[in-house]
């Protein structure tokens, strides 16, 4: 007889398992537009008729990053899937569109159906948090492709928003005010240099360093906060002028993604409650403020501009949902044709 598959390293059984076991899972999503179920070639998605006059889809695509190492380190492979569902479904909504269904890509040298499994049970949650279907995905084994032990990861997301109701930050204008929504620790951003600052101090995952409040273990990989419902509700109850995920970059190269030109964001970095943690890698790194800012969230996960007049009913929304926010600065005119900015004091 001659070299099966299985034998260079692809267990098609094993895969066959896997998707048995996800099968009840992604069910656990289901939205009433789904047409397809779990295990064929395309996932269907039917728009209610009637729905929308002018239907706008917006797509998002992103990963999870070098997060993913740490995980393995930690062999804690039930969250990180929230994080792949919330990078998408985080830009997504910041043009005012509803998440629909959202799609994953798991890739490994080779598969492991409990860790596997784990992993698409975050995602389920992630999808659960947002209200979309995961409406399918993709399971690659390729040995020798990656180390032992491990995998990468992306999800692809589809939303949904009526044209009149697009959130672009045309209408920004001085004056307006610029809401903070507090994020949930790092995200998915920043852990090539959180890890080598991690490294360079010789500090393991167990380790729980004075002044934190938990192990780094359980502070880094602490799922990426998801927003969506968050803010579909806002929306229909205050004019949400513009919305910035801050995600790699940071505020300063993020939040000017939704200023038109003309105009600046002014923030004041004493309105707004930093984590440990990020005083905590700032010193055991000796990194400078501009570099943290531009590496890190720095706390704020996402941030709205809004009429001053509305910032008492936003704070106040937030309130009652538990989400901590704050007014942490205003829109300023800049030079007339100048590209946006953003200054943190």
């Amino acid at each position: 007889m001659g070299i099966t598959y299985k034998q260079s390293g692809v267990d098609i059984d094993a895969g066959d398992a896997f998707v048995d076991r996800i099968g009840p899972l992604a069910r656990r999503t289901l939205r009433p537009e789904v047409l397809s179920g779990v295990g064929g070639f395309g996932g269907l998605f039917a728009l209610a008729p009637g729905k929308y006059k002018e239907p706008v889809l917006v797509s998002g695509t992103d990963g999870v990053g070098t997060k993913l190492k740490l995980a393995f380190s930690a062999r804690k492979h039930d969250t990180i899937g929230i994080d792949l569902v919330a990078m998408s479904v985080n830009d997504v909504i910041t043009s005012g569109a509803e998440p629909l269904f959202f799609l994953d890509y798991l890739a490994t040298s080779r598969l492991d159906v409990d860790s596997a499994t784990r992993v698409v049970e975050g995602i389920v949650q992630g999808c659960e948090q947002a209200g979309c279907t995961l409406l399918g995905g993709e399971t690659a084994e390729m040995p020798g492709f990656y180390t032992s032990g491990e995998y990468d990861l992306a999800g692809f997301c589809v939303g949904i928003v009526e044209r009149s109701q697009i959130i672009d930050g045309k209408r920004i204008s001085p004056g307006d005010a610029v809401i903070g929504l507090a994020s949930s620790g790092l995200h998915s951003n920043g852990f090539s240099l959180a890890r080598k600052i991690l490294e360079d101090a010789r500090l393991v995952l167990s380790d729980r360093p004075v002044g934190l409040p938990a192990t780094l273990s359980e502070m880094l990989l602490e799922p990426t906060r998801i927003y969506v419902k968050d803010i579909l509700a806002l929306k229909d109850i205050v004019e949400i002028k513009g919305i910035a995920h801050i995600t790699g970059s940071g505020i300063p190269g993020n939040l000017p993604r939704c200023l038109p030109q003309g105009t600046c964001a002014l923030l004041d970095a004493s309105q707004w409650k930093l984590a440990p943690l990020f005083s905590f890698l700032a010193d055991t790194g000796q990194v400078d403020r501009e570099e943290m800012y531009s590496t890190f969230n720095m706390g704020l996960g996402m941030t709205l501009v809004v009429a001053e007049r509305e910032v008492g009913r936003t704070l106040e929304f937030f309130k009652q949902r538990s989400l901590p926010a704050w007014r942490v600065g205003q829109i300023e005119k800049a030079l007339e044709g100048a590209p946006p900015t953003v200054r943190v004091r």
